[in-house]
């Protein structure tokens, strides 16, 4: 059994949740309250220390005294007063350099996935040729041609920061670029800089926003490096960096000098770094999102339909799997997805859950396999397989011998990147403990069992290489490789076309009536359900609305639910008309 993203199971039939809001976090409030801080100070100081960080007349060299207390230069100038009213310079400056190298940056990484194919393959090489050369190298070379000032040390910081940006935008442009709803917008006539704008760009925004809070903290130090060796601002202009290239000769006789500008480039940059970690923390939601919890309601309810009583559980002719009380809600918004079901399934019998998208049979099926997703928050009275308390401590080498999973997309359920031997044997080696060699022969066995051609070669192939039919089959023979008790199918046919659909539900009753494992099979086409299950639960909106032991018999005249009847009324039927059956046979 491959081993996949436990919230991909819920993806079909959670409801539409509400925005993200925007949650701050420690290093995010530490960091933008030290960015205002410095912001206050970039504003205040030369507005208040201006004279004393200018004034000549005070006594030079001094050491740190209550007057002076980072002492004074060589000109009798408080060394103090003078790194606070650098501040402003210095931060101007490198917002500058980092807002330049943004917009160029991210202009030509959304640019080049926009462009022809040539002009794009020729950009990328570009960008690839500039990214291969260290920033400060390509800052010291620029600002050298250009000459000293404070508009030629921006202008080279942003060039030399360019490069980031576009690579980092042409990779997320990527991706974003070959989008089917931006190939509509293509299709439309859409101009090229309003799909950059209101399709490209704001999907982009959360890592560009962090890049953006790193850049500012690298520019510090760059332009701080280029202003200590002299390519930065003139005297009577002056910043951090020139400051330390001031003290750089004092430093023995008197080092206090250079703990001022040390500690304020040192301050800004950190809390640049901290906003852009608060923000990559903030842009991730699992850094906030409540884990999944699974709890014991409250007792046992006999009452409830479909569950028996818990000594039965325990026989080898009791059911297999009982499920009394399940319900989920969200963690943080409370909303109920699953409200009080109650269902049990036999040995040897397909149990079909049946029902819209967004009512509740996906996640309904998590609880069953302790998957439940992440910000979810489930209990249940009783559930119990084959005799074991799953709300109790459960050791993952029993559910992974007891618990099979189909998923609907054998695209997404397999890893791209892991040929299919690799990833289908990981339960088999890690969870199961059998051999590499063991777990091959037994993928191999599978396989054949599921009529996959040359099972030996597919095992070296990777998921790109099979049809989704094939692809659902390794699924299949991977989920059964372990021998469950309980074998989970959700929506497995759903991405299929019709001819594999029938193969597949052929190779799930197959393994029913030939291993005598149980299954619970989750669709919303009653069709495939009438022709597969022994037994089907009708779900809506999170609940149970009716039960169907009769299934080879059921039609709209034996069911009692209005919904079970829209369900059946939507299922195809196809009608030949006595003529043209007529006419078929007379031919």
């Amino acid at each position: 059994m491959a081993e996949t993203n436990p919230a991909a199971l819920i993806v079909a039939d959670e409801p539409t949740a509400r925005p993200r809001a925007f949650r701050w976090n420690p290093a995010l409030v530490i960091g933008v309250t030290m960015l205002g801080l410095v912001a206050a100070v970039a504003i205040v100081a030369p507005l208040v220390l201006g004279d004393q960080a200018t004034a000549l007349g005070g006594g030079p060299n001094q050491p740190s005294s209550w007057a002076h207390p980072l002492g004074t230069d060589t000109l009798g100038r408080d060394l103090l007063a003078r790194t606070l009213v650098a501040t402003r310079s210095t931060v101007v400056m490198a917002l500058l350099a980092t807002v330049l190298s943004a917009l160029v940056g991210i202009t030509i990484g959304i640019a080049t996935w926009l462009a022809p194919r040539r002009l794009r393959e020729l950009s990328l090489r570009g960008i690839e040729f500039a990214v291969s050369y260290p920033t400060m190298l390509v800052a010291i070379v620029i600002a050298a041609i250009l000459g000293q000032g404070v508009v030629q040390l921006v202008v080279a910081i942003a060039v030399a920061n360019i490069a980031g940006f576009a690579r980092l935008t042409a990779n997320l442009a990527a991706k974003i670029a070959v989008s089917e709803y931006v190939s509509t917008a293509r299709l439309l006539g859409v101009p090229t800089y309003r799909i950059a704008l209101r399709h490209v760009l704001p999907n982009m925004a959360e890592p560009i926003l962090i890049l953006i809070a790193s850049a500012f903290s690298g520019a510090l130090v760059e332009i701080s490096g280029l202003s200590f060796i002299g390519l930065g601002p003139q005297s009577p202009s002056f910043d951090w960096g020139s400051l330390l290239s001031e003290s750089l000769n004092k430093i023995f006789v008197n080092p206090i000098v250079i703990v001022g500008p040390a500690v304020a480039l040192t301050f800004t940059s950190l809390a640049a770094l901290l906003v852009g970690d608060g923000l990559a923390a903030a842009a991730n939601p699992r850094s906030h999102t409540p884990r999944s919890r699974l709890v014991r309601s409250g007792s046992t309810d006999a009452a409830h339909p479909g569950v028996v009583a818990a000594s039965a559980v325990t026989t080898a002719d009791g059911p297999l799997l009982v499920a009394d009380g399940i319900t989920v809600q969200h963690a943080v918004s409370g909303r109920v997805l699953v409200s009080d079901v109650s269902f049990d399934i036999r040995r040897g019998e397909v149990l079909g859950i049946v029902g819209e998208s967004g009512s509740g049979k996906s996640v309904t099926a998590s609880v069953v396999a302790k998957l439940l997703g992440e910000g979810l928050e489930g209990s249940a009275r009783r559930l119990e397989l084959d005799g074991a308390d799953m709300l109790g401590k459960v050791s993952e080498k029993q559910l992974a011998s007891q618990i099979g999973l189909i998923y609907q997309d054998p695209g997404t359920a397999l890893n791209p990147a892991l040929i299919l031997g690799v990833q289908l044997s990981d339960v088999l080696t890690i969870r199961l403990r059998h051999s590499r060699r063991a777990a091959v022969e037994m993928l191999v066995r599978g396989f054949r069992s599921v009529m996959l051609t040359d099972p030996e070669g597919r095992l070296r192939q990777y998921p790109h290489q099979l049809s989704g039919g094939m692809k659902q089959r390794a699924m299949i023979a991977s989920a059964m490789s372990t021998d469950p008790a309980l074998l989970i199918a959700d929506e497995p046919t759903t991405a299929l076309d019709v001819t594999v659909q029938r193969e597949v539900l052929s190779l799930i009753r197959r393994m029913n009536s030939e291993r005598g494992t149980s299954v619970l099979f989750i669709s919303h086409d009653l069709g495939v359900v009438r022709a597969l299950c022994d037994r089907v639960l009708v779900m809506k909106d999170g609940r149970i609305v009716e039960r169907i032991d009769d299934v080879a018999g059921m039609s709209a005249d034996t069911v009692t639910h209005p919904y079970t009847r829209k369900l059946l009324a939507a299922t195809p039927v196809v009608r030949i008309p006595e003529n043209l059956a007529t006419n078929g046979e007379q031919q």
